[in-house]
């Protein structure tokens, strides 16, 4: 029994050693460097433009940071030991000190940086915006956490630019998942992704990404909704599922031939020249106007023919983050499908500009029911709301032909009857001489 005591004494004892072992330690030249960052004498650095900067770093956050392996001069290259913290360094300001050390998070996050260089964040970066987020606006180099952890949702660094929408997140079925019971409920970065950030109205990378948590959505709604595959292709999930909100008909302009949608060349502002030209009353197009604009610029594409695809959607993204529980979710059929439904009392014209961005222009709610519909809007018909009045009178008109066939068919056996018995009869009579 002692023997066994003693083992596990040495086991106990060496597991300890290990994990002491095992714990992220400063090295030499980082320890120089805490000696002055971690004290409570630094001051803060005041830039031109007149806002202070902590220069002070906490060393325990700093090991318990995901760069607690990180050196120092591994960030700071150009750091000279001897005259770092003596000779004045000129500062403009936090954003362009924050903004020259974009390229040393690359030497290690190469794939990161890749994705972050076509989002919409890095594009408002290049166009020179002072509010697009760079990478350390998002990850403090020196306390950054594993996206892993179910943290405080105010601890999201979306919350500092995106406050609004933030807040509404914070109140819907998933924020509240986090706030009132800790669990791990998606956030931003699940949704609109981390670093490859594209603009919520370029494609279906919402609604795919509602379909990667919620795998069983389709085979749920088939056991109830008719038709639901064509559901799901024109109508957002938060259309039903924030049933407050308000809703609207966003006539996309897609490819005719691939259906991928149409994206604005960088420099050619093709869509607003056209779209201007083409409204006269500046009041939204009408029937006319559509077709005109539509003319106009399939005659400038040369590569492919635009035509529009519908699709129901919210009117605000701020609506897009009230999301209800499934129990209080729209379920009424009659919310679209009745005349004068409200969704579709609302509509507009979209592109996608060169950031992917919505490029949008007013319509007129009868364009739905217009001859243009037939010729560009395709697949985008729902019965007992978009009443399109050559539709219904193409369908009597088969109708009719269905009818008319066999009624014409048995009018001429009738009236042929008496002669046909003739001629039989006569035929009997040859054959019998």
């Amino acid at each position: 029994m002692g023997l066994i005591l003693i083992c596990l004494a040495f086991a106990f004892m060496g597991s300890a050693a290990h994990a002491a072992e095992a714990a992220p330690e400063l090295g030499s030249e980082d320890k120089a460097c805490q000696k002055c960052h971690d004290s409570e004498d630094i001051k803060p650095k005041v830039t031109e433009a007149g806002e202070s900067l902590s220069l002070r770093i906490s060393t325990p956050e700093l090991l318990a940071s995901m760069h607690n392996e990180t050196s120092c001069t591994d960030c700071h290259e150009d750091a000279d030991g001897k005259d770092h913290g003596k000779v004045s360094v000129p500062m403009k300001s936090k954003r362009d000190y924050r903004l020259s050390f974009q390229d040393a998070c690359t030497t290690c996050h190469k794939k990161n940086v890749a994705d972050f260089k076509d989002s919409v964040h890095a594009i408002l970066v290049k166009e020179g915006s002072d509010k697009a987020p760079t990478c350390s606006d998002c990850h403090n180099s020196h306390t950054v956490r594993s996206v892993k952890l179910v943290e405080p949702i105010a601890n999201v660094p979306c919350a500092n630019c995106h406050k609004d929408i933030f807040k509404a997140y914070s109140g819907d079925v998933h924020g509240l998942e986090r706030v009132a019971k800790g669990k791990s409920a998606p956030l931003c970065a699940d949704c609109h992704k981390s670093h490859a950030i594209q603009a919520a109205t370029l494609g279906d990378g919402i609604r795919d990404a509602c379909l990667n948590c919620h795998k069983d959505a389709a085979v749920k709604h088939e056991v109830w909704l008719p038709n639901s595959k064509l559901h799901f292709q024109a109508i957002e999930c938060q259309v039903c599922h924030a049933p407050n909100a308000q809703r609207r008909v966003n006539l996309r302009m897609v490819d005719g031939v691939g259906g991928k949608q149409l994206v604005e060349k960088k420099g050619v502002p093709q869509f607003d020249r056209l779209r201007k030209a083409a409204d006269g009353t500046a009041q939204g197009f009408d029937e006319s106007e559509m077709r005109s604009f539509l003319k106009a610029f399939n005659l400038e594409s040369t590569g492919n023919k635009a035509i529009l695809s519908g699709r129901l959607e919210l009117r605000s993204g701020l609506e897009a983050h009230q999301l209800s529980t499934k129990d209080k979710a729209l379920k009424d059929c009659k919310v679209c499908h009745e005349n004068g439904a409200v969704p579709f009392q609302s509509v507009v014209l979209t592109m996608a500009g060169p950031d992917g961005r919505a490029l949008r222009q007013g319509v007129e709610k009868e364009v739905l029911t217009s001859v243009t519909s037939l010729g560009s809007l395709r697949g985008f018909y729902a019965i007992g709301s978009t009443r399109i009045k050559l539709l219904d009178y193409l369908l009597v008109l088969v109708i009719l032909g269905v009818l008319v066939v066999p009624i014409a068919h048995l009018s001429a056996h009738r009236l042929f009857k008496a002669k046909r018995d003739k001629l039989l009869a006569e035929r009997t009579s040859s054959s019998t001489k």
